[in-house]
């Protein structure tokens, strides 16, 4: 017979798992939140190209390197930043990280030079650095690993919303209010947020089910659970992967593509950052959908040579065919945008090789190849353009033609083609299984 109590318990589990799903999905969506709002931070120059090199006196070179300061602080953060979530958990980290984000961006918004100005975007990606590293763990510990893939391509599916609100509706807000004043009013947007994260967030279901504080999952130090992951070959060549496929997204749809089709299409800023939203849309749409299908054909590698080859087409398309008619550019915009979804799954493929004692310095390993495309394409991009300039000035700022930005992309289809050839021959399938199964009973 069974006891009063009991049967309490027993009829309170199907709520008990109802409100944890609740806070589970309350919580993985505010730490995507954050990543959409870095990612407009991110993206934030593109649309201001002209007016930075007006204000703050600057040339391509000049502007492609100050943009990748996000670059030179976001990538080499990666490591450290989840070495950091496997030791001191997601809710304190996150929301320092959004402080400093809010912190860069209002910096950024009153700089009166470059020096302040690059000084700012240092800032902001330190505190980036955190924002997908730190989904990604919440993710893996709130809820089961079978829907890793496809909560991923979710979370990527907010950077997409952070770019495109990046895009043309920060042009509207800065036509209105100018470039500093829209920066200022994004830093206070990351205030509001920072004191959301550090109320909802919690570190996993153990800290709210059982009341204990945050503790570390692996016994070993830091260099040891660095040492493990780096000692899967795996590890390197998704890595690699995951650098070719998303560097020309960094370097064209992040800063020079839309001076790119202003100038290839006869176009003002806002059309131009409109029709990159498409590449957006792309990529938002195709994440989620990319990790559903290899989810349902239980293969990695075939989804991850299918992106690479879709971005080969695409971007030489767009780069080197004759001006399309506006609706076959934003259909090939979108396509090159599905191809970079590649990299989102690949972040299954490193949870397929990693137990979660250290899945958070796997990710970390993983995106700071992502995010190098952006500290090394950005200004190289800006160099080429530089030394191919035929000194053509406009309004008091340089002027590059369509064939010194030809001259300076020709890289950028290199990185599809290097992509395809590692998913296609080096890469090996998991069949979306996992290699190591401790995770915690509590997940949902």
């Amino acid at each position: 017979m069974m006891y009063d109590n009991e049967a309490v318990l027993v009829h309170s589990i199907p709520y008990a798992l109802k409100k944890q799903f609740f806070l589970a999905s309350v919580i993985c969506t505010l730490a995507a939140m954050f990543y959409m709002y870095e990612f407009i931070l991110q993206v934030s120059p593109a649309v201001m190209t002209n007016e930075l090199m007006r204000d703050l006196n600057l040339n391509a070179a000049s502007l492609g390197t100050m943009a990748a300061f996000y670059y030179y602080s976001y990538t080499p953060m990666q490591l450290p930043a989840g070495l950091l979530f496997d030791r001191f958990g997601p809710r304190r980290l996150l929301t320092l990280a959004t402080l400093l984000c809010a912190v860069g961006a209002l910096l950024f918004g009153t700089t009166p030079n470059v020096s302040m100005a690059s000084m700012g975007r240092l800032l902001m990606g330190i505190g980036s650095a955190f924002s997908f590293i730190g989904a990604l763990l919440l993710v893996s510990r709130w809820f089961h690993p079978r829907y890793f893939a496809l909560l991923t391509g979710l979370v990527q599916l907010m950077s997409s919303v952070g770019a495109i609100a990046g895009q043309a509706p920060l042009v509207a807000t800065m036509n209105h209010l100018g470039w500093r004043s829209t920066l200022i009013g994004l830093s206070i947007i990351g205030i509001f947020l920072t004191m959301l994260v550090w109320v909802i967030v919690r570190d996993s279901p153990e800290t709210v089910l059982q009341g204990k504080k945050f503790q570390c999952s692996s016994k070993k130090s830091e260099l040891q659970r660095l040492l493990q992951v780096c000692s899967n070959r795996q590890t390197w060549l998704i890595a690699l992967y995951s650098f070719a496929i998303w560097a020309p997204i960094t370097a064209f749809a992040a800063l020079w593509g839309i001076p790119f089709l202003v100038i290839h299409y006869g176009i003002n800023t806002e059309s131009a950052s409109g029709a990159c939203i498409m590449i957006w849309l792309g990529i938002g749409l195709g994440s989620p959908l990319l990790g559903w299908w290899s989810d349902k054909i239980r293969s990695r590698s075939i989804p991850l040579s299918l992106s690479a080859f879709l971005g080969i087409i695409s971007l030489t398309t767009v780069i080197y065919a004759p001006p399309l008619p506006l609706m076959w550019l934003y259909i090939v915009l979108f396509v090159f945008g599905l191809s970079a979804s590649g990299q989102a799954l690949s972040f299954g493929v490193v949870r397929d090789n990693n137990p979660s004692s250290i899945v958070g310095t796997a990710i970390g390993l993983n995106n700071m190849a992502v995010v190098a495309g952006g500290a090394l394409f950005q200004p190289l991009i800006g160099i080429l353009l530089y030394h191919n300039w035929a000194g053509v000035m406009h309004k008091d700022a340089p002027f590059y033609g369509i064939a010194e930005y030809r001259k300076a992309f020709f890289i950028l289809p290199l990185c599809y083609i290097l992509a395809f050839v590692i998913s296609k021959f080096f890469v090996q399938e998991t069949h979306c299984k996992q290699h190591f199964q401790d995770e915690a009973s509590t997940m949902v």
